[in-house]
């Protein structure tokens, strides 16, 4: 099925450097992927970047959330004046969220950035088997309010679908905000006794990664149930 041309079908601009795109395949069926996963976009001329599923595998449109990237790389042109039309997914790859495996647990999605990406993936997908996991709580961080995407969808959906949503920010002073302030790891410390047989999703940078993995384990969760999708 692979490689196959996706047109580009709309775009959400939450910040000048982070644009959602919205995209369908000019021919043929929509690929699968387990949620989560990522795939290969290429452009004639400018190479190929690595970006996250941001939609459910059962989503009518394909969707990814892009930071900005370098001009010479996909992630770079679909911010030019004149977006192109169209990219070429050339494959898909990682492991991304397999969340079926873990029916009846708790899901703890964390995430820094575009690194919500893939797991609102993932939490796309549980949503029409909702019944079928317990508590669904997201810990999301970013630098300033303004960089929060998906606000609207959290409101409403999210909501409805009985997700508890922890915010916070690490550079306060940039923004009006009267929330937690810091990094997504300090949110954790009175996560866990809370959760019954908890499974955590973590995306963000390498850094981040780390430290939430240590963090959770350090508060009694068992390191076999903490994934990322790559």
């Amino acid at each position: 099925m692979l490689p196959i041309k996706l047109k580009v079908t709309s775009i959400v601009k939450y910040t000048p450097d982070v644009w959602s795109f919205s995209m369908t395949p000019s021919l043929g069926a929509r690929p699968d992927f387990v949620a989560g996963q990522i795939g290969i976009l290429s452009l004639e001329g400018y190479g190929s970047s690595y970006l996250a599923f941001a939609s459910a595998p059962e989503d009518p449109e394909i969707e990814f959330l892009v930071r900005r990237g370098q001009p010479t790389r996909v992630a770079g042109a679909l911010f030019e004046p004149v977006t192109p039309s169209t990219v070429m997914l050339k494959e898909i790859v990682g492991q991304g969220f397999p969340v079926e495996k873990y029916m009846g647990s708790d899901l703890v999605f964390v995430a820094m950035g575009t690194g919500l990406a893939p797991l609102r993936s993932a939490l796309r997908h549980v949503f029409p088997m909702r019944e079928k996991f317990g508590h669904l709580v997201v810990v999301y961080g970013a630098r300033t309010v303004d960089e929060f995407c998906y606000q609207e969808e959290m409101a409403a959906d999210w909501r409805m679908h009985g997700v508890e949503l922890r915010q916070v920010i690490s550079q306060p002073s940039k923004s009006d905000w009267s929330g937690p302030t810091g990094y997504v790891q300090s949110l954790l410390d009175n996560l866990i006794p809370e959760l019954n047989d908890p499974v955590a999703l973590i995306c963000g940078s390498n850094e981040m990664i780390e430290q939430t993995k240590t963090r959770l384990v350090e508060l009694g969760f068992d390191a076999q149930k903490i994934m990322t999708n790559y």
